[in-house]
């Protein structure tokens, strides 16, 4: 079963012999039928492909049931959550939908929108099978509320390795002021963007992973807390490092979206991209790139031996109109078989412990290595992906990005951060 579902997610057999060959998954109740809409912001390279593979395993275990897919593209899921609220606002909920595990989820839950799982959880034994790290974030008053079907780690550096050798500078830097001079050597060659970044929403991933690398993983987890000094002089050196590496990027004429940043250091007009590992798909998959010879890959500089995760996760909103077939989606998510061909596809890692060397080894030597580091590494939460901060902090933030990638002033960028702090810190 596993090895099916992650076969259909590579396209490495077709469809149709392993259609013929594979049943539904048994069970003494009868199947759900009907159709389940699931909202989500999966629409672009390999995220579709993860979908797409979640969705051929689901087809398989469930062929009763029509799956009507609401994805909306855009702003690493902002566009996606605009269109959710308003229909949340209306009592008019999707089936599922997909949310960052964290203060994202959070929202939801105490904006009273959301089902608990508890039963679901106690039937597939999820509480045992789930990392310690993920649970309390899917968790309130005791009550779980989605079910996280993926890691990704945020903190990644992604580079064209041959790019870098023709100017000699190192594609896997360990400190921040080396990386500052590979980006020099490669801004000196010319003909190339030393650093890509797309929309704004890579603007702020790229911030946070700045602020990782030079506050260190205990001060970066202490500006989430309540009282967290943004005033204080590390933080406006970090603000100062974010500055000077954007003096390296194409951020005054970004490219649309992140996959196609990906592109352009795949085919060598840009040497350096710092993204979450979802680019490991677009390298990999999309691009059909070979690790190690056209791309390669590293913690961002400062922050090797921290591992700063989201992750993706699908619940069951109050209201739904089909919820026996949400459940049965919910249940695909958190299923071996889903998550092995859904991870597979998307770049990222499953979310159940309970894998098996044959499992593993139907990954790739990313994800195999990024395995080993969630084990390894200090587990930090992000902030562009809905981990450490609510809605309402994101938006703050956002707002005074906004304002600073315009001025460049340091200054009013760390006041506006530090109000923010203060208005929105649980």
């Amino acid at each position: 079963m596993s090895r099916r579902a992650f076969l259909l997610a590579t396209g490495a057999v077709a469809g149709s012999a392993v259609l013929s060959a594979c049943g539904s998954k048994g069970g003494g109740t009868a199947a759900p039928s009907g159709e389940v809409e699931v909202f989500s912001w999966w629409t672009e390279g390999a995220e579709n492909a993860g979908l797409q593979a979640l969705l051929a395993d689901f087809k398989l275990n469930q062929p009763n049931v029509s799956f009507v897919n609401r994805a909306v593209a855009g702003g690493a899921g902002a566009n996606a959550k605009a269109e959710l609220a308003r229909r949340l606002d209306a009592n008019d909920p999707p089936d599922s939908f997909q949310g960052h595990a964290g203060a994202e989820l959070s929202d939801y839950i105490a904006a009273g929108k959301l089902e608990n799982l508890n039963d679901l959880y106690a039937e597939q034994k999820w509480a045992d099978l789930f990392p310690k790290e993920v649970l309390p974030l899917i968790r309130s008053g005791g009550d779980y509320y989605s079910v996280p079907v993926n890691i990704h780690r945020a903190n990644m550096l992604w580079s064209n390795p041959k790019v870098l050798k023709s100017v000699g500078a190192d594609p896997a830097p360990k400190t921040f002021t080396a990386f500052l001079a590979g980006l020099q050597q490669v801004k000196r060659a010319g003909g190339r963007v030393p650093l890509v970044v797309a929309d704004a929403w890579t603007l702020k991933h790229l911030l946070e992973t700045v602020l990782l690398s030079s506050l260190g993983p205990q001060g970066w987890t202490a500006l989430w807390a309540k009282g967290a000094d943004w005033s204080s002089p590390r933080v406006r050196q970090a603000l100062e490092g974010f500055h000077e590496v954007l003096t390296f990027t194409n951020a005054s004429s970004a490219a649309s979206s992140w996959d196609e940043a990906s592109t352009l250091v795949g085919s060598g007009k840009a040497a350096y991209q710092i993204m979450g590992d979802w680019a490991e798909g677009s390298f990999k998959l999309t691009q059909n790139l070979q690790p190690g010879t056209d791309y390669a890959w590293a913690p961002v500089p400062g922050t090797a031996g921290t591992f700063q995760f989201l992750s993706d996760s699908f619940t069951l909103p109050k209201g739904a109109k089909h919820r026996d077939a949400a459940l049965a989606w919910l249940k695909e998510c958190g299923s071996k078989s889903g998550q092995l061909g859904f991870n597979g596809a998307k770049g990222s890692i499953p979310t159940l412990t309970d894998l098996d060397t044959e499992d593993r080894a139907l990954f790739g030597e990313y994800l195999q290595w990024s395995m080993d580091e969630w084990k390894r590494c200090r587990i930090v939460g992000s902030l562009t992906h809905g981990v450490v901060a609510n809605n309402a902090w994101n938006a703050a933030i956002d707002g005074a990005l906004e304002t600073f990638v315009k001025n460049r002033q340091v200054a009013p960028f760390q006041q506006a951060l530090a109000a923010a702090a203060r208005q929105h810190a649980a």
